[in-house]
């Protein structure tokens, strides 16, 4: 037998064992919280959530809702959110629809994304809807925000401005860059 054919024989199978020793040390990625598995998943429910008071910080309505255990962030499909005006506040509850929702672990963050619709009335009884693609409420506060175009409708006035800070006790909406649009009242 040839010696070179030998050792070429001897050095490969080296080279293929050193290979495989190597990839199957190699660090594999650790779970993402993105990739963990839900630790329960809600369909079809309605939930009430209590404050620290233990009064009702708001109301849920949703088809799924899923739980992750890494950060205890909950995704949610299509929710509806019924805020309830605080004692002494001004006009009904919010009604808040949006196409996914995602509340942060320690629930004082709710983050709404995709055709964001909120409505409630003022302290005379009229309504005020607000619509955007993206807003954040924070049920602890009472209070919303968003960053992105914002169209708020009150009978005859038609508001749209670029970013919104509002207090959901008060219906105390604040938009920046606004353009106003006002509309004759219907006889």
């Amino acid at each position: 037998m040839n010696w070179r054919f030998l050792s070429t024989v001897i050095l490969l199978a080296a080279a293929a064992l050193t290979g495989w020793a190597w990839w199957s040390q190699r660090n594999k990625p650790a779970a993402t919280a993105k990739q963990s598995r839900p630790d329960y998943v809600l369909t079809d429910f309605n939930v009430v959530v209590l404050n620290k008071e233990g009064r009702e910080s708001f109301t849920l309505r949703a088809p799924q809702l899923t739980r992750n255990p890494a950060d205890k962030t909950m995704d949610i499909v299509t929710p509806l959110f019924l805020i309830p005006p605080r004692t002494g506040g001004n006009g009904g509850p919010w009604e808040v629809r949006s196409q996914r929702g995602w509340v942060n672990g320690e629930g004082d963050e709710v983050r709404l994304r995709g055709q964001v619709k909120a409505d409630s009335t003022n302290a005379n009884g009229k309504p005020i809807n607000i619509a955007t693609e993206q807003l954040n409420v924070f049920p602890d506060t009472n209070r919303a925000t968003s960053d992105v175009q914002v169209q708020m409708i009150q009978p005859g006035t038609i508001l749209t401005g670029q970013a919104m800070e509002a207090d959901l006790d008060s219906k105390n909406i604040n938009l920046k860059d606004v353009k106003v649009r006002y509309e004759a009242k219907a006889r």
